[in-house]
Order: C-alpha cells, then sequence, then structure tokens
C-alpha cells in the first residue's frame, strides 16, 4: 500500500473528478464515513462547490439527522457502545427516504433531514428533488457495513491513538464503538477511497501499490 500526502483542496478537487466520473443516467450516492474528529461533513461540505462547478447538482445531508428518537436510542441508557453502534442510527429512514429513491426508476425526491436528535421532534422539512446526474452527499459516523447502497463510498480513517485524542472526554465512551466497528465493518477494506486524517489539515490518501 502506498500513502500519498495531499492538501484538503487537492482532495476535494480529486475526489469531485471522480465523482463526476460516475455514470450520469442517473443519481450518485456518495458516502462520507468517519469518526467526528476526522470531520466527515466537513469533507463532504467542500465537495459541493467543485462537483456544481462540474455541471452537478448537490443534496447534502447528514446521517445525524437521521438518528432514532430517545425513546429508543437511549432506552438502555446514555453511554453504552453497542447500542451506540447498533441502534442509534436509523438505517430504515435513512434508505427509505434519502437512498432508496435514488434508485432507478425511483421518485428521485429526498428528504434533507428527518430528526432533530438535540431537541428530539421531527425536523418537517420538504423533500428536495434531484435529477440524474446529481449527486448525494451523505455524511456520517459507522456508515460502512450497514448494507447502505451507494456508488462510492469514502472513509476517513484515524489511528487508535488519534481517535482517542480527537474524543471528547464526555464522548470517550464511545471508543469501544469505534473500535468494534474496526473489526467488524472493516471500513479500510471495504471503502472504495480510504484517506488517513490523523493530522488535521494535512489528510494523505491511501493507494495501492
Amino acid at each position: 500500500m502506498r500513502v500519498r500526502p495531499i492538501s484538503p483542496e487537492a482532495l476535494a478537487e480529486e475526489l469531485a473528478g471522480r465523482i463526476d466520473a460516475l455514470p450520469r443516467e442517473r443519481p450518485a450516492r456518495v458516502l462520507i464515513d468517519g469518526a467526528p474528529p476526522s470531520w466527515p461533513g466537513r469533507l463532504a461540505d467542500a465537495l459541493v462547490a467543485p462537483l456544481r462547478v462540474r455541471g452537478r447538482a448537490v443534496v447534502r445531508v447528514s446521517a445525524g439527522d437521521f438518528l432514532r428518537p430517545a425513546s429508543l436510542r437511549l432506552e438502555y441508557g446514555r453511554t453504552d457502545p453497542d447500542v451506540f453502534y447498533d441502534d442509534w442510527l436509523d438505517t430504515g429512514a435513512l434508505v427509505r427516504e434519502v437512498l432508496g429513491p435514488l434508485e432507478p426508476g425511483g421518485t428521485g425526491k429526498v428528504l434533507p433531514a428527518l430528526w432533530d436528535s438535540r431537541a428530539d421532534r421531527a425536523y418537517r422539512l420538504p423533500y428536495e428533488s434531484l435529477p440524474a446526474g446529481g449527486v448525494l452527499l451523505l455524511d456520517g459516523t459507522l456508515l460502512l457495513g450497514r448494507g447502505l447502497p451507494a456508488e462510492l463510498s469514502v472513509h476517513l480513517w484515524l489511528s487508535e491513538a488519534a481517535l482517542a485524542r480527537g474524543t471528547g472526554a464526555d464522548e470517550r465512551w464511545r471508543l469501544p464503538a469505534y473500535a468494534r466497528y474496526e473489526r467488524e465493518a472493516r471500513p479500510r477494506e471495504s471503502a472504495d477511497v480510504v484517506v488517513r486524517a490523523d493530522r488535521p489539515g494535512h489528510p494523505a490518501l491511501e493507494e495501492p501499490g
């Protein structure tokens, strides 16, 4: 494996080019996966402008807006790493409201956000239409290994030490879930693109060879 350092700006341009190479006959679904200290939402946001310059319509969605209600998410306590791994994300809603409608023959209508986990209530936002050739950018954590359909997946990888350093004291209970994710989902093997994100502002691409 070869590791190629790259600037954040060049990374966004390179990924946008790879996304733009996907067929335009229907929308493309792109997953940007990573633990919070790797800032997957920041990378997804950085892709919007270069994709639009290339003539691609873009809809941004964050998996954090598709968590289950607190009554289900916190049923067994607030700091259980296995429940966090297995039950916090409403994968059914993501497929039903975001990813499924972009399948061939789908409606092309995407719900940009479902559940406000802080207020613990529905957002009640209108659907957004994504035409053929458009791109859905979905960021989140623990996304891979769940059967979420996508045309391209990007994993922002952090070493165990970097992940521990970047995780605040109030969220350190989640570290066993991230370790389990590495063991079970093997995101570095399943993702189409792997970016090393140990050094903020200094990413590096993992490449074969």
